[in-house]
Parts: C-alpha cells; sequence; structure tokens
C-alpha cells in the first residue's frame, strides 16, 4: 500500500499519492466507479477536486453514502467574491452530495489583481472562512501553476493562515532556478507552521504544442512505465510533500503502482538522462 504522512496540522494522515479528481471532468459514471476500485485497491484515502473539473463533482457524488468516511475530501473555488465563491462552494457541495468537505481552496490564486479581490473585502476567503465557520469545511487552502506561483503562495501565508498549498514539482520545473528558489521559500514557511504541501504535475514531459491531445490531462505526459517510476520516484523522494495524481485515469494506475513500489528517488544523472533521451520540455518558463 501507498505510504501515508501527516497532512499538515489537520491530523489527518493522507496517503503520499493524492487522488486528482480533475481526471474525473470528462469521463462516464462507469468509467469513474472502476476508478474508484484502482484507489481503494491503492488505499488512496483523500481525493481532491475542484468545481471547474468538467463534471468530477459529478462522479464523485454517488461514492459518498458508501464511501464518504474513507476520504479526506478537499475542493475548490475559483471565484473572487465572497457572494460567487459562497454560491460555488454550496453547488459544490450539492454536486457531491455530503454536508462538507474536509479543505476548500482558493482555486488558481496567481493573478495580483485577483489575489487582491479574493484577499480583500468581500473577498472569496471571507466565503471560505464562513463555510469553516459554519461547519461546511474544516480546512482552508490556496492553489495555483506558473512560475510565480511560490512566490505568491508566500504573499498569500502572509495574510492568511492556509492549512494547505498547492503547487507545480517536478525534475524540469526544479531545475528553473527562480522557481526552485521560491519553492525553496515557500517549503520553509510551510515546515514551520505545518501547512500542508501538495504538488501537482508530477507526470509532466511536455506542452502538447501542435500534436493532438492524446490524453485527457493539458500537458503530455509520460506514458511508459519505466518514465513513470522515476518521475514519481523524484517527487516522492522530497519528504514531506504529497503528489496529486495525473489528469488522466488511463495513467493512474502506472502512477499508482510505481508509488506503491517507491523505495529511493532516482540519481540526478538518471533524470538527465531521462530528459535529454525524450526531449523533456518544461511547462512552465
Amino acid at each position: 500500500m501507498i505510504p501515508k504522512a501527516p497532512f499538515g496540522r489537520t491530523g489527518h494522515m493522507s496517503t503520499r499519492v493524492i487522488f486528482g479528481a480533475a481526471a474525473l471532468g470528462r469521463v462516464t459514471q462507469e468509467e469513474a466507479d472502476r476508478t474508484l476500485d484502482v484507489l481503494l485497491q491503492y488505499g488512496i484515502n483523500h481525493i481532491d477536486t475542484a468545481a471547474s473539473y468538467g463534471e468530477a463533482e459529478d462522479r464523485i457524488g454517488p461514492w459518498m453514502p458508501r464511501y464518504r468516511k474513507e476520504f479526506f475530501l478537499a475542493t475548490k473555488t475559483g471565484e473572487r467574491t465572497y457572494e460567487k465563491a459562497k454560491e460555488q462552494i454550496h453547488r459544490s457541495l450539492e454536486r457531491m452530495r455530503v454536508d462538507s468537505v474536509d479543505l476548500i481552496q482558493l482555486h488558481a490564486l496567481i493573478d495580483p489583481g485577483e489575489w487582491k479581490v479574493a484577499m480583500g473585502p468581500g473577498g472569496a476567503l471571507e466565503a471560505a472562512i464562513e463555510a469553516r465557520e459554519q461547519g461546511l469545511t474544516r480546512f482552508i487552502g490556496v492553489t495555483g501553476h506558473e512560475i510565480s506561483i511560490a512566490a505568491m503562495h508566500q504573499l498569500s501565508l502572509n495574510r492568511f493562515d492556509f492549512d494547505s498549498i498547492l503547487l507545480p514539482y517536478n525534475y524540469l520545473i526544479m531545475k528553473n532556478p527562480v522557481y526552485a528558489a521560491g519553492f525553496e521559500a515557500v517549503e520553509k514557511i510551510c515546515k514551520q507552521r505545518k501547512v500542508a504541501i501538495q504538488t501537482i504535475k508530477s507526470l509532466a514531459r511536455a506542452p502538447w504544442g501542435d500534436k493532438p491531445r492524446a490524453r485527457a490531462c493539458w500537458y503530455e505526459p509520460w506514458e511508459e512505465q519505466a518514465d513513470i517510476d522515476l518521475a514519481v520516484g523524484y517527487v516522492l523522494s522530497r519528504p514531506g510533500i504529497f503528489l496529486n495524481s495525473t489528469g488522466d485515469i488511463f495513467v493512474l494506475p502506472k502512477l499508482l503502482d510505481a508509488a506503491n513500489r517507491f523505495e529511493a528517488g532516482p540519481a540526478e544523472a538518471t533524470m538527465e538522462k531521462l530528459v535529454a533521451e525524450r526531449e523533456a520540455i518544461p511547462l512552465f518558463r
């Protein structure tokens, strides 16, 4: 089974691989239910979804009457104002057929203008705090992509005592010295405050570019099991961080298999060889 670790200061022991439910955005309920079987097979006990992930929340809904207690359940609102975020949070609860979630996150909070709105008077943060006060969630987090997100997360953590953050982490992006420095800085803050660190894009090999999208994820993923083993091993070899799984249900079993067999991270030379031979390209520059 995939090992567990404390999810920040929440008191929950989450599997180090968190199911990224973006993978359910465009699948049938039958496909979603088969995915649940895979999650249970590997002991995954944490689901991360969002209001904007297509039909993902609707696909999770039928699982909840039987399995709600089995999962730490997280969702996200991408709205920036109090009223719209409040409405979206309640809609997410309805779609997933639950009275509450464990974590509500402010989604993709990167743009400085949107950040000011969400964090200011009448902003989405107020809706998340109200949801916590009303028992609709227990914890509040913040997420984002792009090279600048580590610095934005530092601003967010200075503004509010978030329980979790989410940001990219893979070998290629950590070769960017600006991003790596930002990641190290925000990781230090999170460790001091016991804030959970979730990471995304572990299997990102390259942007699709002009290629037709053969997978549901918006990046071209690693496909071969040996390559996935290395990519997953790189992430899991960093203590204290979580790996949010890929956005494609057909690649997911390979990722979980890699995590289940993980023992030690790959050497730098091994990752360099992989990147060179497969002509990997960073998603964010």
